[in-house]
C-alpha cells in the first residue's frame, strides 16, 4: 500500500498542553508527553490526535520515532471505535517499516482488529499470522486468531488457536469465553461448560463473565408447566 506524504508543514502543539510537558524541548516531546498525560487520564480522543502530532513532527524533525507514535495513536482511536482514523494511523506505522518484535507485533494486531471491525477477514488473517511470528507468545494474538477462526468456521484452527491461548493466559475470562464458544460451535457440550463455568468462576461481574452465565443458561431445564 502507498501512502500520501505527509505535509511537510510543521504540525501543531496541541492545543491543552499539561504543565509538565511545556517546557519540554520540542513539538514531538512535548506532543508525546502530552499524549501519555491523556492516556493516564483515559481520554483517548485526546491521546490519539497527540499521538498522531507527535508522528508529525517526529518526521519533520526526522527522528524515528514517527512509526511508534503512529501505532500508538491507532491503538488510541480503536479505543473509542474511531476505526477509519484507526486504520490510517496503523497504515502510517506499518509502512514505514521501522518497528520490529513486540512493537510490530502489537502493530499487526490492531491492524488486524481494524480489519474485523471493517469485514475484511481476509485482511485480518493475514495481519493475525503476520502478528503471530512476531509476538509468538502473546495469548492476545492467540485469542483473536482463534475468535476470527471460529467465525470464518475453521474449527480445526479455532481449536489449535484457543488451545495456545489457554497455555499462556488460562486465567483470562476472555480465553475461558471463547473456549466454551469454540467447544459450543463444535458440538462439544460438556467443553462448553466447562469452559463458561470457568469464565463465570474468573470474573463473574466482567463482561465475559455474565456472557458465559447467559450461554450457561440455555442448559437450566424449562420450569414446569402449570
Amino acid at each position: 500500500m502507498i501512502l500520501p506524504m505527509l505535509m511537510l508543514a510543521a504540525p501543531q502543539v496541541p492545543a491543552a498542553v499539561p504543565a509538565p510537558c511545556a517546557s519540554l524541548g520540542n513539538q514531538t516531546a512535548v506532543a508525546a508527553c502530552t499524549a501519555r498525560a491523556a492516556v493516564t487520564a483515559g481520554n483517548w480522543a485526546e491521546a490519539a490526535t497527540a499521538f498522531e502530532t507527535a508522528a508529525k513532527a517526529s518526521a519533520f524533525g526526522r527522528d524515528s520515532q514517527g512509526a511508534s507514535f503512529w501505532a500508538a495513536a491507532g491503538n488510541a482511536w480503536l479505543a473509542v471505535d474511531e476505526i477509519a482514523k484507526a486504520r490510517a494511523a496503523l497504515d502510517h506505522a506499518l509502512v514505514a517499516g521501522t518497528l520490529t518484535g513486540q512493537a510490530l507485533g502489537d502493530a499487526q494486531l490492531d491492524h488486524a482488529r481494524t480489519m474485523v471491525a471493517l469485514g475484511d477477514a481476509a485482511a485480518a488473517r493475514r495481519d493475525l499470522d503476520l502478528a503471530l511470528a512476531n509476538v509468538p507468545e502473546d495469548p492476545l494474538a492467540w485469542l483473536l486468531s482463534a475468535t476470527l477462526a471460529r467465525r470464518s468456521d475453521d474449527l480445526a484452527r479455532a481449536k489449535t488457536d484457543i488451545a495456545e491461548a489457554t497455555k499462556r493466559s488460562p486465567a483470562d475470562p476472555a480465553v475461558q469465553l471463547e473456549a466454551g464458544n469454540i467447544a459450543a460451535k463444535a458440538g462439544d457440550e460438556a467443553g462448553a461448560r466447562t469452559a463458561w463455568a470457568e469464565a463465570v468462576r474468573l470474573a463473574p461481574t466482567s463482561a465475559q463473565g455474565r456472557s458465559a452465565a447467559a450461554a450457561l443458561a440455555q442448559f437450566e431445564p424449562a420450569p414446569p408447566a402449570r
